[in-house]
């Protein structure tokens, strides 16, 4: 399967049309947050990547309201509110927890991975989405500091998924590094195709 992975596009119209362009060579495209800029022409943006004709998974960032992207989320037929959530497709095990950005530490997250905890061990292929870094990678830096997040780091060393995929930081797109065998990646606004 491929997946076509992006984050951060703010409402730019020029980056959105580049993810359905790109859409075309892809199986799934997954939003990793801050498809806005402060929700700004959030219904025009969610009409558009519905016109993809793929299901289109949306992790809301920083810049969008969970449940008012849940809303307009719920108006289009393939675009899909993916937040605290897990879901199996094709065998691949994608785990959901956008939102968020600026908590180093964020105890409902492993709240959330409790919930899970099951399917999260039983997963064959695990794929890790988040908005936020995981803590300590050369995608988490931010004038010299890190500033990513130890719960999602703690995962990734607990559970070990193939990839963790990410945003918020404009840093560092297309960027990526490695926790043990994870690949840590930042696909930025025009995204990145994997095959998984």
């Amino acid at each position: 399967m491929k997946v076509l992975f992006f984050a951060d596009s703010h409402s730019n119209k020029a980056d959105i049309m580049k993810v359905i362009e790109k859409s075309k060579k892809a199986d799934l495209v997954v939003c990793l947050g801050d498809v806005t800029f402060f929700e700004h022409a959030l219904d025009l943006i969610l009409e558009d990547l519905d016109t993809i004709g793929k299901t289109v998974l949306m992790l809301p960032g920083n810049h969008e309201d969970e449940e008012t992207l849940k809303e307009f989320c719920k108006k289009t037929k393939h675009v899909k509110y993916f937040h605290k959530d897990l879901m199996e497709i094709e065998g691949i095990t994608f785990f959901s927890y956008g939102a968020g950005g600026f908590l180093i530490d964020d105890p409902e997250f492993d709240e959330v991975v409790v919930h899970f905890q099951r399917e999260l061990v039983e997963a064959k292929k695990l794929i890790l989405l988040t908005h936020q870094p995981p803590f300590n990678t050369t995608i988490d830096i931010v004038h010299g500091k890190n500033v990513g997040n130890m719960n999602i780091k703690d995962f990734i060393k607990d559970y070990k998924p193939l990839y963790a995929l990410s945003g918020h930081l404009h840093e560092h797109f297309g960027k990526k590094d490695k926790i043990g065998d994870t690949i840590v990646l930042n696909p930025g606004p025009k995204g990145r195709i994997i095959k998984l």
